[in-house]
């Protein structure tokens, strides 16, 4: 597997981690990282689900052994509901808290095509703007460090053929069999065959839909102090997408339905988590604090400045001077 230079030139020099499963996917990134001379650590989560995952576990470690790289595992708690997304969320946090104590510059997934098509898929089916059909991006900028997708162009059948060409060893995890999980089933009965017949389509059609994106959101800016998100109000159509890409940023992903609330409203909570207030021709996203006693003090103040009461308890708890919200320059 050939990388993209621009994404080799990126990785050089900086400090990689990898999240990493031993499967197919991640199995060929590992060893295309190594023949791109690129270094990088490897990460590992344990969900404790399937009698393998201890084996995969060992196996993983003796990999890094093997080619000097660093190891880091860890064995989750059990997930009573919602298994996917807080698999992720799992995931994700322990990739973070290495990023963090490690300093790494960026971490490596190896998301491919097949799976920018099957989000393709499954917003499709739930009712999705242009930049939520987008998908996955090839950079993600976080706070701290990028996430890297060097797959994201080769398709699952492409990375299957590298991996019995070479003779590498890798896990199945045979719950990706499951058709259960909507993920799944869409890539059992759509997105894989799909790609197999029309993957240089698909890839120009994501090419289009990026650029189109590009243009709707040309003007996007924010302000952000701590978790607080603070837009400019536009049009109703330049909002909600920005409204949308910034949420997003959050890990949220916003439905047909919760796009018009917002529209109507201009002032309502995202699955409870996630507050949203129009006002003054600004727009706030927020993390939703519902039980929190302010002062009486800070709750004159905020009715005075006419802060929005579902920012009130945030900026209370982060200390953030509402004085400061009704100045920010966008």
């Amino acid at each position: 597997m050939t990388l993209k230079k621009e994404i080799v030139d990126l990785l050089k020099d900086k400090k990689n981690l990898l999240g990493f499963s031993y499967q197919t996917d991640s199995t060929a990134l590992f060893y295309t990282l190594l023949k791109n001379d690129v270094p990088f650590d490897i990460a590992m989560v344990d969900y404790g689900v399937r009698e393998e995952s201890k084996e995969e576990i060992k196996a993983g470690k003796k990999l890094c052994k093997k080619h000097n790289k660093k190891f880091f595992s860890k064995e989750a708690e059990k997930i009573e509901k919602n298994f996917e997304a807080n698999a992720r969320k799992i995931r994700y946090d322990f990739f973070e808290e290495i990023i963090k104590e490690k300093n790494y510059d960026n971490l490596l997934t190896a998301h491919q095509l097949n799976d920018k098509l099957e989000w393709f898929f499954m917003q499709f089916g739930k009712g999705a703007g242009i930049c939520e059909l987008k998908g996955l991006d090839l950079i993600s900028e976080k706070k701290s460090y990028k996430i890297i997708r060097p797959f994201l162009t080769f398709s699952k059948e492409e990375i299957e053929n590298f991996l019995k060409e070479n003779n590498f060893h890798y896990f199945v995890d045979h719950t990706n069999q499951d058709e259960k999980y909507k993920r799944n089933f869409i890539r059992s009965n759509f997105a894989n065959d799909f790609i197999k017949q029309y993957k240089d389509g698909v890839l120009k059609s994501f090419e289009y839909i990026q650029k189109d994106c590009d243009y709707i959101l040309k003007e996007y800016n924010y302000k952000k102090i701590k978790d607080l998100y603070i837009l400019k109000e536009r049009e109703e159509l330049i909002s909600i997408k920005e409204i949308e890409l910034t949420i997003k940023k959050m890990g949220y992903i916003l439905s047909k339905p919760q796009k018009d609330e917002i529209l109507k409203t201009k002032d309502c909570v995202i699955g409870g988590e996630i507050a949203i207030s129009f006002h003054n021709q600004k727009i706030f996203i927020n993390p939703f604090i519902e039980n929190l006693t302010m002062d009486k003090k800070f709750k004159e103040r905020c009715r005075v400045l006419k802060i929005p009461s579902k920012l009130r308890k945030y900026i209370y708890k982060e200390k953030i001077n509402p004085q400061e919200l009704i100045e920010v320059p966008l």
